[in-house]
């Protein structure tokens, strides 16, 4: 039997729609403010939400133990608690359907001798990225049910990163198959593509940073932070020491990943521009193309976001540009990769 078939992209790339449909639950949850409601881990029977009144009251019980209940949520009756423990479960349980999507079909292949020793030694850095994943949504939820109610920004970080990077290496090891055949490339161009690269994913832990400090909701003008002023004093007052303010300080946070993403778009436009000076293959200038188009797409939804103070559907959709962005800045050093 042929290896590394056909069989083995299409699994791949579900694995990479499954991620991405994972990724815009979490930002529902994250925005709904849900990801609190289920404060225990139950591998199996945690699949099964309560399927009885007596049930739905004992989970409610558990839920009123905790930090969240009873410093922010204590108004809650059990209906307003069912709103936010669907968002959580069905993160959960996609979660664990992703495992089972990337392990079962995995087994499969390996009996049936259809994945080449690279691409086993690729699936299994996967399966562990996978594992660590899950690991990150624990650690992040156990931030939340101590005395803050609230998870740790670092974890929620993390634990959003771990997705996306995920996510981009699934689509590298589908890529690796979709175009087998290695090439002559310009390094000078791929060396920049990995430099943007590298600047995108340090603005999605950014981005993350303000999800989970709540830093989109202040400083709701643009392109100044607030009337008048380009950064807004808080910046820099909120912390001590100074340097915490651009780390764990909402101004602070929110300043960097605004002028990050002017770095990020300018940087793509320098790509673009050199890559014009060079032969392109179809699918380099294609995803050259796509990169510049999604960054400008993603630049206005972040302004968006902040101008009208963070509607939850607003938050899913910046998230979601993010996630295309990355893909298409996969592909495109894909391409001028291999």
């Amino acid at each position: 039997m042929k290896k590394d078939n056909k069989k083995v992209i299409y699994w791949l790339l579900t694995g990479c729609l499954l991620i991405f449909i994972m990724v815009i639950v979490g930002g529902i949850t994250r925005l709904t403010h849900s990801g609190l409601s289920i404060s225990n881990y139950k591998l199996i029977s945690g699949t099964i939400p309560p399927m009885n009144e007596v049930e739905w009251q004992e989970a409610f019980d558990l839920y009123k133990q905790y930090p969240e209940y009873q410093k922010l949520n204590n108004h809650f009756n059990l209906e307003d608690f069912k709103d936010i423990y669907f968002w959580e479960w069905l993160h959960r349980v996609i979660g664990r359907f992703i495992g089972l999507v990337f392990l079962i079909p995995f087994l499969y292949f390996l009996i049936t001798k259809q994945l080449s020793k690279p691409t086993i030694k690729k699936a299994l850095v996967l399966l562990s990225l996978g594992a660590f994943q899950g690991f990150l949504g624990w650690y992040m939820v156990k931030s939340g049910l101590v005395d803050n109610p609230d998870v740790s920004h670092y974890r929620l970080a993390a634990h959003l990163t771990t997705a996306f990077l995920t996510f981009a290496y699934t689509f590298w090891v589908a890529l690796d198959l979709i175009f087998p055949n290695k090439k002559q490339v310009d390094t000078s161009i791929r060396n920049l593509i990995r430099f943007g690269l590298a600047l995108l994913i340090i603005q999605i832990i950014y981005g993350a940073f303000v999800a989970g400090l709540d830093a989109g909701f202040i400083h709701n003008h643009w392109p100044m932070m607030s009337e008048g002023k380009f950064m807004h004093e808080t910046v820099y007052i909120e912390q001590n020491p100074i340097y915490k303010n651009f780390f764990e300080g909402k101004s602070g946070v929110q300043f960097v990943h605004r002028i990050l993403a002017y770095f990020v778009v300018g940087f793509i436009i320098i790509i673009y521009i050199k890559s014009k000076k060079i032969a392109l293959t179809n699918y380099q200038s294609k995803g050259i193309n796509t990169l510049l188009i999604m960054v400008f797409i993603q630049f206005l939804l972040g302004v968006l976001t902040i101008l009208l103070q963070v509607p939850v559907w607003l938050g899913v959709a910046h998230q979601v540009g993010a996630f295309f962005l990355l893909t298409a800045m996969t592909f495109t050093l894909h391409r001028f990769t291999k």
